[in-house]
């Protein structure tokens, strides 16, 4: 009994060391996650590292959905504004702005907000400096005779698009009236798809005329065919 026990304890012992390794795997794990987690706090709190991660996740979007050549990031206007990106539609419908930076700081304002004062002041503020950053993009982003006479603002989360279109449509409605959109990720690629089409229709009306330009030349040639095959006979 004795040598059955000390076998069952090692055995015991041997199978808790192994989930031990496991624990402490997972352990290592979570702190790694842990300090990715801070590391994207960090990103978000910062205004100039927001920016970046915003104009990044907007960049990574725009390669994916469209050619080369219909998109160029940091572009100066005519005005000397330098637009985030800029998308251009064919048939010279001129092009579209994108602002990728947002107030975050506001938003941020709202969700922390404890007091029912302190989320009615954070709203009044948040809604102030979103209509604000919209204002500013249809004066800077929207030029008549050069671009496109609407201009897209992206935010980087689904979460802040939401609030806006649910609790704050007074900014939708101003965005509206000065012909900005407001896009998240997930609407932007839609957005984007809806280009790609246009971009793609074009390109098929571009070639349907280049063969019916060279039918009209087969033709000519079969004609041509047609009379030299009764001169012979």
């Amino acid at each position: 009994n004795l040598q059955k026990t000390s076998e069952k304890t090692t055995e015991s012992l041997t199978e808790l060391q192994s989930r031990l390794a496991v624990i402490d795997a997972a352990q290592q794990n979570i702190t790694t996650l842990s300090s990715d987690i801070v590391s994207l706090q960090d990103i978000l709190s910062n205004k100039q590292a927001r920016g970046a991660f915003g104009q990044a996740q907007m960049e990574d979007i725009v390669r994916d959905m469209l050619p080369a050549d219909y998109f160029a990031f940091e572009e100066t206007l005519s005005n000397g504004k330098r637009v985030d990106c800029l998308i251009a539609l064919p048939d010279s419908h001129g092009a579209i702005g994108v602002d990728s930076k947002y107030p975050h700081e506001g938003f941020v304002r709202l969700m922390e907000a404890k007091s029912e004062d302190e989320r009615k002041s954070a709203r009044q503020a948040f809604t102030r400096d979103v209509i604000k950053h919209v204002r500013d993009i249809a004066d800077k982003y929207i030029i008549p005779g050069e671009t496109s006479e609407w201009a897209l603002m992206f935010v980087p989360a689904e979460s802040i698009y939401m609030e806006l279109h649910t609790n704050f449509q007074n900014v939708i409605q101003e965005g509206y009236r000065r012909k900005i959109v407001v896009a998240s990720p997930s609407s932007f690629w839609a957005i984007l798809h809806s280009v790609r089409a246009l971009i793609r229709d074009t390109k098929m009306r571009e070639q349907a005329h280049l063969i019916q330009k060279e039918v009209g030349v087969l033709m000519e040639d079969v004609v041509r065919l047609d009379k030299r095959v009764g001169n012979l006979s």
